[in-house]
């Protein structure tokens, strides 16, 4: 008899939106649909949906549900109501999270999604991504079951879903890519699915890569999201069917505290940290492995640390190279350095910021990842 199991099939970090006035537009919603395009890392025979308010200041109450099979644009194809204890309307508490019942709608890898919600009131600021790299349709009304979302707004952003897990009969290993914006895919065609673990997706054989990356979300400090210690366990330990973890920290320990005046994390301790989610990860039963911190001197973004920074990048990269603390290191520094300025991204792999990484950038990513190392 096969055996049936859940695994997290599509994965987002979301961040409180109080924290990112200046880099996201924060918004609310009351009497809209919004549709968002989910992108498929594993495929399986049936769905669950994860909603949530983790961020929110009251309860978020979601009147309709719906999950469909993406044709082109806001347009559905075969779609299918979204339940939760078998009821159509929800409510869910401030601080909370949420997990649909099963919807019977097979999805395959690669495939697109579309999960509409209707808002009936005002729900204050809306937990979010804030650079998915994908866009989502937000129309007034009542429109979940419209096959498309004529004069709908196109914004950037992802709101109250954090993940679609899928239903599977035979073993599937599970990987989260769990970082920052080298992950979430910042620099990369939007819309275009080019991101470095959209590209290291292809090259597996075997199982799939959910990405829990967020832009600026830094390892050792709260300000854009959660430490990445600090959401270690929800966002990386208790994904569904997860067997590996990639990691994925360190340029904005280094750089992006200085837009609010804080200090750049030191050598020793981005180390801890890195040791302190390897060490969780191996209690966990987990593979962990690590990249290296790559290059960002060439960052266009005015008063920064970049060049006083340098030096502890290069400590922890040696450190990453040499320490047997994860189960393989993927070298992201060599494979996208400029040979000629190692502390600059090659002009090749440069999305134009300086600090983030084209479509080329991310392949060259996703390249540096031993597949042999997952899943054994």
């Amino acid at each position: 008899m096969a055996h049936t199991t859940w695994v997290a099939g599509f994965r987002t970090g979301v961040i409180d939106p109080t924290e990112q006035i200046k880099l996201a537009e924060s918004r609310e919603f009351g009497d809209e649909t919004v549709r968002h395009v989910l992108r498929m890392a594993g495929g399986g025979e049936a769905v669950r949906v994860r909603l949530t308010n983790r961020y929110g200041a009251a309860p978020l109450r979601i009147a309709a549900t719906r999950l469909a099979q993406r044709k082109t644009g806001s347009a559905i194809g075969t779609d299918r109501e979204v339940t939760f204890g078998g009821a159509a309307e929800v409510t869910i508490d401030a601080g909370a999270d949420l997990v649909s019942d099963a919807i019977d709608l097979p999805v395959e890898a690669g495939e697109d999604l579309l999960l509409s919600l209707y808002i009936p009131a005002s729900t204050g600021l809306a937990t979010f991504s804030h650079q998915p790299g994908e866009i989502s349709y937000i129309v007034g009304g009542d429109h979940v079951a419209d096959v498309e979302l004529t004069g709908a707004q196109e914004v950037p952003f992802r709101f109250f879903v954090t993940g679609i897990d899928v239903l599977v009969t035979d073993p599937t290993p599970v990987a989260v890519a769990f970082g920052d914006s080298w992950f979430e895919g910042v620099g990369t065609t939007p819309s275009a699915n080019r991101r470095s673990v959209d590209a290291l997706n292809v090259r597996l054989t075997r199982g799939w890569v959910v990405n829990n990356g967020i832009a600026g979300n830094r390892l050792t400090a709260e300000e854009i999201g959660e430490s990445g210690v600090r959401r270690f366990d929800s966002d990386a330990l208790r994904v569904p069917g997860v067997t590996d973890i990639l990691l994925n920290f360190g340029i904005n320990d280094l750089i992006l505290g200085a837009m609010g005046g804080q200090p750049s994390a030191s050598t020793e301790e981005l180390i801890a940290g890195l040791t302190d989610l390897a060490a969780r990860a191996h209690a966990a039963g987990l593979r962990i492995h690590a990249a290296t911190i790559g290059p960002y001197a060439g960052c266009v973004f005015p008063g920064l640390p970049l060049v006083e920074t340098q030096p502890t990048r290069h400590a922890v990269n040696e450190w990453l190279r040499t320490t047997d603390v994860f189960d393989s290191i993927f070298d992201v520094d060599r494979a996208v350095a400029d040979p000629h300025r190692p502390d600059y991204i090659r002009p090749e792999f440069d999305s134009g910021d300086g600090m983030h990484l084209n479509d080329a950038g991310a392949a060259a990513m996703a390249a540096t990842v031993d597949p042999t190392a997952l899943f054994r």
